[in-house]
């Protein structure tokens, strides 16, 4: 028999064969002969006669149609005994409550070490179980193949930890292993094993880090119709009871799926993300430390923790004791680190992988005189810039382009090792941006869309591939390299002059993204990253393609530059958070914030789809002091920038969170503004009338329109902001608003209820972090470094 015969047996077929040939003990009869035939099905190569009845199996699986009645479902069983009576394990886990165990440490390099080395476990240690050095999709693991190695020779294989795993085990068991997630097959025997080895190696390698994985055995039917009992009977819950019970609230939440028909509803639901859905729900059992039926495991009730002392020295983030400081003594026999830090052995593993990962020169004795023996894995530790550069040998770019008018080699170019740096290179110097992205009905595709495990391994590819390639393109655009003034250049200790790549990506992951940029550009930033994100995937595949129109009118408030109706919408997009700051203010304290406009840029895309809109939006915040905002960005807009006016209006005097075309709106606005050189103490006058009402507002504002001396000038501010904002909601209305908008169609009922809202105090936030589009190189720092209060 030969493979052809299954047409191109899929990765996701190797490993149920796999399975099914290993059988459900811990010793593989003829492992030899397991290996010959996983090589065939991958070759199209005759398959060894013993399990070329398994193989029939699969391809027969692939070929089975959907039952719609308990009697067909029954019939498939008693048609197909093989596959109803033979199991396949599957193990899901992967790191838990990640911003806390990243985030805890204030200063930069240990964040980023930390960020580094749960990266290096999800995409590296975790696939190197599995062999994975050894399959093209996983090329970080073909770079470190010797790690990969040694990881299952010296640290799974040893006798204390799960010495017959690793043969049990090859790269088409994966299916997917990114986002800090992992989902694999596993021979059923394993599946205890493997579930406590992937807890193990994140608690072994970084201490500190809170982790959880669970598994469970399934029918070989139930990867293609879903959870199914012990028994068919006429009793069970099929499509026929679904039918009868469709008002039932708890199998509405169930089932229910906007604009579908209950039959296809329940044929999405019955199928393998039902499975994962199990999974998921074991994981978080697991993690909340409850015991799980039917499964013989420790519990996972309590995170690593270790003791401390009032009276003992503690690590810089003041968790735990320290047991060392990076010092360098008076004789230079010890080199330390800059500030004489001092480390726990969890903190110090952070720090030692933020060096590796930023490919930071300075020495790394430190830890090496510290005494601790543990080995970061320094070749399979990768950074996000060296991936970024590697793009762009790829790509046709301009990034390169300034230091090649200054005759310098790209090697010139180094990592930005501190945040100031960053923030060197915005025209507001030492300002910089946080931006958080995160993916948009991800959970709806995955339900309505994903039918099997290979769509599965599919789909986090295209994500994860997807939202690595928009950030890359992002920072190509709008960056270039930046050369260091001379104080930070000092910092460096360097005589000539520093160029860094001024961006720092704290984690690419699944459909995640969090970079510091500088504050100039992060809203251009953030707007290609949603806009080449869904640009991706529609190019990968036709099934991300939405074919639904939006009336542009009524999603978005920005109607300066035509709309093109388009029914190309992809049905994932990006919500993005956006934070302006200062270089010092804390991090932890700013992804807080960051994760706050995440939230609320979220929450208007969610409410965009009631009119037809899937694209991203994008919500920012600028905070010119940490103690501009006391307790929380949702509480602070409502509290001091919303106000009530006669006959119950309401008055919001900001306008985010953003469309796409809206944020390209809004900077194409301030543009317009700050190259017509508007004075700027009328611009912050219209601001804080703002508050004093809607009516004395407006007559402020056409005040100051019709008093400004330039013709130009008014003409600009008429086209750019009243036309393109201001407009009422009816057609045949020739009012003016300015500087209000109402809010979208179908929002509010009653003209008393009617909210009023204005880009007004955004645009006078961003005008300092606006360039002219003339003249650009004759402004200097000096003029822009002040912000206005």
């Amino acid at each position: 028999m030969r493979t052809s015969n299954m047409e191109n047996p899929s990765s996701v077929m190797i490993a149920i064969a796999w399975c099914l040939a290993w059988g459900d003990e811990r010793s593989s009869p003829n492992l030899a002969m397991l290996e010959q035939t996983r090589q065939a099905l991958k070759d199209d190569k005759e398959v060894p006669e013993e399990f070329q009845k398994l193989v029939k199996q699969v391809q027969e699986l692939q070929n089975l149609p959907f039952p719609n009645t308990v009697e067909e479902l029954k019939q498939l069983t008693e048609k197909y005994p093989h596959l109803w009576d033979s199991q396949i394990g599957l193990v899901y886990g992967g790191a838990t409550k990640i911003k806390q165990y990243v985030f805890e440490a204030a200063k930069l390099p240990d964040i980023r070490g930390a960020s580094a080395l749960l990266d290096r476990i999800n995409l590296v240690d975790l696939p190197a179980f599995f062999n994975c050095e050894n399959h093209p999709d996983y090329e970080q693991c073909q770079r470190a193949k010797n790690y990969c190695k040694e990881i299952r020779e010296e640290w799974l294989d040893k006798a204390e930890n799960f010495p017959e795993l690793s043969k049990a085990l090859i790269p088409e068991l994966v299916i997917y292993s990114t986002g800090g997630n992992i989902l694999a097959f596993c021979p059923t025997a394993f599946i205890n094993d493997l579930a406590d080895a992937i807890e193990k190696r994140y608690t072994e390698e970084t201490l500190t880090a809170n982790s959880c994985a669970v598994g469970a055995n399934f029918k070989l039917l139930e990867i293609n119709f879903g959870l199914l009992p012990n028994e068919i009977d006429d009793e069970i819950f099929w499509l026929e009871k679904y039918i009868k019970n469709l008002e039932n609230p708890l199998i509405k939440a169930y089932f229910e799926q906007p604009n579908t028909s209950p039959e296809q509803a329940f044929r999405e639901r019955k199928r393998f993300n039902e499975l994962a859905g199990k999974l998921a729900s074991l994981f978080n059992q697991r993690r909340n430390g409850n015991s799980l039926p039917k499964i013989d495991r420790h519990l996972h009730r309590y995170p690593p923790m270790f003791e401390t002392h009032p009276y003992l020295k503690r690590d810089e983030g003041d968790r735990r004791s320290a047991v060392m400081q990076a010092k360098t003594s008076p004789d230079d026999s010890t080199q330390g680190l800059p500030g004489d830090p001092w480390f726990s052995e969890a903190s110090a593993r952070k720090r030692l992988v933020g060096q590796i990962a930023k490919r930071d020169n300075s020495s790394t004795k430190w830890y090496i005189q510290s005494g601790f023996n543990w080995e970061a894995g320094e070749k399979s530790i990768e950074s996000w810039v060296q991936k970024f550069e590697d793009f762009l040998d790829t790509t046709l770019h301009r990034y390169y382009d300034k230091i090649r008018s200054e005759n310098l080699h790209r090697s010139r170019v180094k990592e930005a090792i501190s945040i100031r740096e960053i923030g060197d290179a915005s025209i507001t110097s030492g300002f910089v941006a946080y931006i958080y992205a995160d993916g948009n009905n991800m959970g709806g595709y995955i339900q309505k869309e994903i039918a099997n495990p290979e769509d599965y391994k599919n789909f986090s590819r295209d994500i994860f591939d997807a939202t690595e390639k928009s950030v890359y393109l992002a920072l190509t655009r709008h960056l270039q390299p930046h050369k260091l003034n001379v104080n930070l250049q000092a910092e460096r200790k360097s005589t000539r002059e520093v160029w860094v790549h001024p961006f720092e990506i704290l984690t690419i992951g699944g459909d995640d993204v969090m970079l510091i940029v500088p504050a100039d550009k992060a809203l251009a930033i953030a707007k290609t990253i949603g806009e080449e994100f869904e640009k991706i995937l529609l190019q990968k595949r036709s099934e991300y393609k939405l074919n639904e129109t939006y009336n542009p009118l009524v999603v978005h408030r920005y109607q300066g530059e035509k709309q093109v109706i388009s029914d190309n919408q992809c049905k994932l997009s990006m919500s993005t958070g956006v934070l302006i700051t200062a270089d010092n203010t804390p991090i932890y304290y700013a992804e807080k914030l960051t994760n706050q406009l995440l939230k609320s840029a979220k929450k208007g895309a969610k409410e965009l789809k009631k009119y037809g809109y899937y694209g991203g939006t994008v919500d920012f915040l600028v905070m010119k002091s940490v103690t501009m905002i006391s307790s929380n960005i949702s509480e602070f807009r409502s509290n001091g920038l919303t106000k009530y006016g006669s006959k119950q209006q309401k008055l919001k005097l900001y306008a985010a969170p953003y469309t796409l075309h809206e944020l390209g709106g809004l900077l194409e606005t301030a543009k317009a503004l700050k190259d017509a050189e508007f004075p700027r103490s009328q611009l912050y006058q219209i601001r804080s009338l703002l508050e004093q009402g809607k009516q004395t507002a407006i007559l402020n504002y056409r005040y100051f329109r019709v008093r400004l001396s330039d013709k130009k000038a008014q003409d600009l501010l008429k086209t750019q902001f009243e036309d393109a904002w201001c407009k009422p909601k009816q057609n045949n209305n020739n009012g003016n608003l300015a500087p209000w908008m109402s809010l979208k169609e179908g929002k509010e009922e009653t003209e008393e209820k009617v909210t009023y809202e204005t880009i007004w105090r955004d645009l006078v936030d961003l005008y300092p972090f606006i360039a002219k589009a003339q003249n650009n190189s004759s402004l200097t720092k000096s003029q822009q470094q002040t912000l206005p209060s």
